[in-house]
């Protein structure tokens, strides 16, 4: 996918011979532009050369013809070369200045041809003197910018205002604002926004709470980071407050739902801090996104971003949120500085939720929701380990070439934790959290490779122990070491040995007991109907799980009725349920399965319940046709990989 080499010593010889202002060019060779940005495989930006240091967006956010229109303004650390590079993709670039505003000059550009596998986007090169440190960018989006995803208002709770949002991570920044998108730079950012009245516009920055009748907001975040995180979102917001330094944006419709489930942030962010240090970042918001948003959460600094999925009503799922509160440590504190080592980013930020939740709900639920994870993780292991790139089960990647989500697995997530679990059981947990704090408070605002880590690893922790701990297996060899923590919950056992008695025949639901009438002989019958609320989520997921891959319907139908999981509100076990009964032929799903398509956008959901359907003809033909009817609710992200999906070229 990134050959830059050749075809860009052309664009560049082209750059210079064409470039205005003779006098002030500097000769600067193919090699010396290009040489420092390899590290960064997904990244054309020379910010070894010259790198942004501050960001402000002028932005003007227009629902009707469903475009920004924005000004990138770019201050910069010019290391005295006289071309700028940046990463588009699918942006409408109309001029570049140099210089002030009111004082600006415009200046010659060019942009490069895009990437093979269009995922890299276009080069954005732009003539520069080498003394130059502001750089003006006007542009556009279009309709083929990803990162943005327009909503109707019939997909919002309310059904009456639009709303749009935007997901940078990985690499989608770029579609919607000119810049040097790499983790490697981490910049400090600034904007202005102008909205329709009576809509409110947040970013991950610091926040309104409420709408302005000019519709023009002012937004700033001075901590640096990372340009993935860069984040809009804009629609009928209401604000509630939850505690000293945090609260939640949801659509006025949603917003008493969202306030009792999340009730115990403001104890999540004491525990994160008695664990690892201060929350550096002031305030620590929510924003309760519309269905269609891909993924559960995102860690945009002071605004996490939440599907409605995580609403179930018995804040059974509010593990999410301690997930992404640990990103303001791991991810957003300290950044993975490629995507090659996005380990760094989730696999301690799942070691750190597991702790939150623990000293929350305590270790025998921590230890439950660890247990799901480490299942799914040797389900994953096993399909990448027979899939093109075995190479993928390593936690430190090789993405050259490659869309940077395909290293977005359990991989990252629950190997890097367990990871860090068996060194903490090596180590001793007093050890290992002086360690981390350590780690956290050293490279704070800053970027972290494998290999970095590794050389801190050793001589911060393993060499003061006399620890002969194999870090390099776990990161650098494929699959799962062997001395992998283990973890055995009771409760699990318990539930997994309900579902063979039911797979055996027993009846599961009444239990007969025969009491005693005050102490006569005779004995009066008892009978005790299994109560699905004395189970939290994650044992029915087990239940489920532990079912055969093709049960009998009559089965499935049977615990449908005295258990109700196709009607159940927790997406978790919807969705667990939904793919049993694919793979079992449960054709009377389907009504309920499309209706969960049609409204659900999480990728985490939708995409292997789409891959089971894809797998026979019948399953497929009427797959494409739900995808049709509901593609545009998705974002690009969702959508375009079940598309890929569903019309795989053989």
């Amino acid at each position: 996918m990134k050959s830059i080499y050749l075809y860009f010593q052309l664009l560049i010889t082209v750059f210079i011979l064409n470039a205005c202002d003779s006098e002030t060019k500097k000769s600067v060779s193919p090699t010396e532009v290009f040489a420092d940005s390899v590290f960064d495989n997904h990244s054309y930006s020379n910010i070894n050369k010259i790198r942004t240091k501050h960001l402000h967006i002028d932005l003007d956010v227009n629902f009707e013809n469903k475009t920004v229109y924005g000004i990138a303004r770019h201050e910069m650390i010019n290391n005295g070369t006289d071309t700028a590079i940046f990463d588009i993709k699918a942006l409408d670039i109309q001029k570049i200045t140099l210089g002030k505003k009111g004082q600006e000059k415009e200046t010659d550009f060019i942009i490069g041809q895009w990437d093979k596998d269009s995922i890299l986007g276009q080069p954005l090169m732009v003539k520069i003197d080498p003394k130059t440190t502001l750089i003006n960018i006007y542009y556009k989006t279009t309709e083929k910018t990803e990162a943005i995803d327009w909503l109707s208002p019939e997909l919002t709770s309310g059904k009456k205002h639009p709303f749009m949002y935007t997901q940078g991570e990985a690499i989608l920044t770029r579609s919607w604002i000119p810049l040097q998108d790499s983790p490697a730079n981490r910049i400090t950012y600034s904007a202005s926004v102008t909205v329709p009245e009576g809509l409110l516009p947040v970013m991950s920055a610091e926040n309104p709470i409420k709408t302005d009748k000019k519709g023009i907001y002012e937004f700033k975040m001075e901590q640096p980071i990372p340009s993935y995180l860069i984040a809009i979102a804009v629609g009928n917001l209401t604000y509630k407050k939850l505690g000293e330094n945090c609260g939640i944006y949801s659509e006025p419709e949603l917003i008493g739902q969202c306030s009792s489930e999340f009730i115990d942030l403001p104890k999540m962010i004491n525990a994160a801090e008695n664990l690892y240090g201060k929350y550096q970042w002031g305030q620590y918001d929510l924003l309760m996104l519309p269905y269609s948003f891909p993924f559960g959460g995102m860690e945009n600094p002071r605004l996490t971003f939440v599907n409605p999925t995580v609403l179930a009503g018995d804040r059974s799922l509010v593990s999410l949120i301690a997930h992404e509160l640990a990103h303001s440590w791991s991810g957003n504190l300290v950044t993975n500085r490629s995507w090659d080592d996005f380990w760094l980013n989730e696999g301690f930020t799942v070691y750190f939720e597991n702790r939150i939740m623990e000293s929350l709900y305590g270790k025998e639920i921590s230890d439950i929701l660890a247990q799901v994870e480490l299942q799914e993780l040797h389900n994953e292991i096993q399909y990448i380990s027979e899939s093109d790139h075995p190479e993928d089960t390593k936690l430190k990647l090789k993405l050259s070439g490659r869309n940077p989500d395909d290293g977005m697995t359990s991989i990252a997530y629950t190997k890097g934790a367990f990871f860090l679990k068996t060194l903490e059981k090596e180590i001793g947990r007093e050890k290992f959290d002086k360690f981390l704090r350590s780690y956290f408070k050293t490279y704070a605002f800053k970027t972290v490779n494998t290999e970095l880590f590794v050389d801190y690893l050793k001589v911060n922790l393993l060499e003061p122990n006399d620890s002969d701990f194999n870090a390099e297996e776990w990161i650098y060899k494929e699959g799962l070491p062997k001395n992998c923590y283990t973890i055995h919950s009771t409760r699990i056992d318990n539930v997994q040995q309900l579902a063979k008695r039911f797979e055996n025949g027993e009846n599961i639901f009444e239990e007969v007991k025969w009491l005693k009438i005050n102490g006569r002989k005779k004995r009066k019958k008892q009978i005790i109907r299994l109560d699905r609320s004395k189970y939290i989520t994650q044992e029915w997921q087990f239940f489920i799980r532990e079912l055969p891959e093709k049960i009998d319907v009559k089965l499935l139908k049977r615990l449908d009725a005295n258990l109700n999981f196709k009607d159940w509100g927790n997406s978790e076990i919807i969705f667990e349920w939904y793919l049993l009964g694919i793979k079992s032929g449960y054709v009377e799903l389907r009504p309920s399965i499309e209706k969960f398509l049609l409204k659900i956008g999480r990728r985490k959901y939708i995409a292997p319940i789409y891959q089971e359907l894809s797998k026979s003809p019948e399953n497929l033909k009427w797959a494409r046709e739900v995808f049709e009817k509901g593609k545009n609710n998705y974002h690009s992200i969702s959508r375009n990989t079940v598309q890929e999906m569903l019309y795989k070229k053989k």
